[in-house]
């Protein structure tokens, strides 16, 4: 993959974490390259390192080896600021979990990172982007009067309203039906009508499937 398509490229990439005994791999020396605009699926174990490498890709945590770059910067060289001014202009994150702020609307929600980012139309992008996932009759409604599906798919208006050049989604549809998560997974592969990278871990592997590829990631290895 020449440099210029690849969004994420990643060499020989290591995380580990203090332990009783000195420190814990996790990630044990990981190397990928993601074009623009690709959705990737990681498949893999529960505590193979497949959300730890989501979280290093995100910039919330720090590699402890290895090299890292992400929309053209070196992660290692960013202190914690520049670090959430890059997950701010290049990354969406979707969790199982919604992380929705229970006391603002679902129009609040998704404004809040688009104010923190300065956008003077904040709450105009965030009424499209609830629009655009079928939201637009719910914007004054709090996260507990709506449905686990409905507050996923404000969670997805929410990472996908400043148009990131990456959407990084770890089991977004765990916490829903088949068909709610279908919905969810829609939405999420059309934003690659958008030119948007997608990296989706999952262990549905009918999800996977609809990926460009995927990447099987067993005790900290990518194993295919």
């Amino acid at each position: 993959m020449r440099a210029s398509t690849a969004l994420i490229t990643a060499r020989e990439l290591a995380f580990s974490v203090p332990a009783t005994n000195g420190r814990l791999p996790i990630l044990r020396g990981v190397s990928l390259d993601v074009a623009k605009g690709e959705a990737v699926g990681i498949v893999g174990p529960s505590g193979s390192g497949k959300t730890s490498l989501l979280m290093l890709l995100a910039g919330l945590e720090r590699a402890t080896g290895g090299t890292l770059t992400v929309a053209g910067q070196a992660l290692a060289t960013m202190d914690e600021d520049a670090l959430a001014r890059f997950r701010r202009d290049n990354v969406g994150i979707v969790f199982q979990a919604f992380h929705l702020i229970p006391t603002m609307t679902a129009l609040e929600n998704v404004a809040v990172p688009l104010e923190f980012a300065g956008r003077a139309d904040a709450f105009d992008r965030a009424a499209e982007s609830l629009r655009h996932v079928g939201l637009g009759h719910r914007l004054d409604h709090y996260p507990g009067q709506l449905s686990g599906g409905e507050q996923q798919r404000v969670a997805l208006a929410r990472a996908m309203a400043a148009s990131p050049s990456l959407i990084l989604a770890d089991e977004p549809t765990g916490n829903l039906d088949r068909a709610t998560g279908a919905t969810v997974m829609d939405l999420l592969f059309a934003l690659r009508d958008r030119g948007t990278t997608l990296v989706l871990i999952t262990h549905d592997p009918a999800l996977a499937e609809r990926c460009d590829r995927q990447i099987r990631i067993e005790d900290g290895l990518i194993v295919a």
